[in-house]
């Protein structure tokens, strides 16, 4: 269900691509605009195969499936290095023409800074602009999506000629009742925190952008660290309280090899690094600065409970990982 969401609006991406690059067919090369269409097809096909063979363990021609897997899980990962890269230049252009003046922005392109030769032609009219802005918008579900198809790919990888231990190997089917009393409750309460957190982040983007008092900027850092500080504290509690039952709850470990897991355990502990030093550096940065105001304060506060709320997280997620169904 995530990869299709995911691809879903990766199609959409590409058409708003197909679309932007039409738009400049007389200045641009042919492949510019055959790369998304042909971007678009391998999502479409990639979808189906592991919309219908994700969960296949297979025992026949071993070497070239396995073959064939890693050359689509090296596709995506290339696929996900041109995207983060096309994007990171996107927001270069875009701080630079902010932080210079026209003249020098040509210049800068003339020595080497154009991403491609569609920056040289003019996007005058509204349409194009809808394109351009649209599909940069939607570069994020892109990534997600590579990242997404890579990780069951290696799975499926994994799992070419290996055998199920059916002994240990149990199939639960998982009843979800939306108005059971704790579901109902859990999904009530995410839902005000991340309406509230969409909230909290349009306000924040106008007023840090549109303002040009250091005071409503002031006022809207404090607002935006308060309610990531508290969300982070009741993350933090529930995780605790997580593991606390986790210990009255006697269940059995599953111990047995299992590559999703394995992936989940690695992906989970590796996304976590990035936050971890993030933090780390805020804190640096924080304890070494002159000024000691409020802000600082916040700052600090949400850099160690990001650390505290990510550690907790973690040994929760991994612990109900490795247990056994009722």
């Amino acid at each position: 269900g995530g990869l299709i969401l995911f691809a879903i609006f990766s199609l959409v991406m590409d058409v708003f691509k197909i679309g932007y690059y039409s738009s400049f067919y007389s200045c641009l090369s042919a492949i510019k605009i055959i790369y998304p269409i042909v971007q678009a097809i391998f999502v479409v096909v990639q979808t189906y195969f592991l919309w219908t063979s994700a969960k296949d363990c297979i025992h026949v021609h071993l070497n070239v499936t396995r073959c064939g897997l890693m050359l689509t899980l090296t596709t995506n990962l290339a696929v996900w290095m041109s995207a983060v890269t096309d994007e990171s230049v996107h927001k270069a252009h875009s701080k630079l023409k902010k932080n210079v003046t026209e003249e020098i922005f040509r210049w800068f392109l003339k020595v080497g800074m154009k991403s491609s030769s569609a920056e040289e032609c003019n996007c005058n009219s509204q349409i194009c602009q809808i394109f351009k802005n649209g599909y940069f918008w939607l570069y994020p579900f892109n990534i997600e999506y590579s990242l997404f198809a890579s990780a069951m790919v290696y799975v499926m990888w994994k799992n070419v000629g290996r055998f199920i231990d059916h002994h240990s190997h149990h199939i639960h089917r998982l009843k979800f009742r939306l108005f059971r009393r704790t579901f109902f409750v859990g999904i009530v309460l995410g839902l005000i925190i991340l309406v509230s957190g969409l909230g909290v982040l349009v306000l924040y983007e106008v007023q840090v952008n549109s303002s040009t008092e250091s005071r409503k900027k002031s006022q809207a850092l404090t607002m935006y660290y308060i309610f990531n500080i508290v969300c982070l504290g009741l993350m933090s509690l529930v995780c605790i309280g997580g593991s606390v039952i986790y210990r009255f709850d006697k269940r059995d470990m599953d111990r047995h090899k299992n590559p999703t897991r394995t992936l989940d355990v690695a992906l989970l502990m590796g996304a976590a690094l990035g936050q971890y030093a993030i933090s780390y550096y805020s804190i640096v940065a924080i304890v070494a600065s002159t000024p000691r105001d409020t802000i600082s304060a916040l700052n600090l506060t949400y850099a160690l409970l990001m650390i505290a709320q990510h550690t907790f997280q973690n040994v929760f997620i991994i612990e109900g990982l490795h247990r056994q169904p009722p």
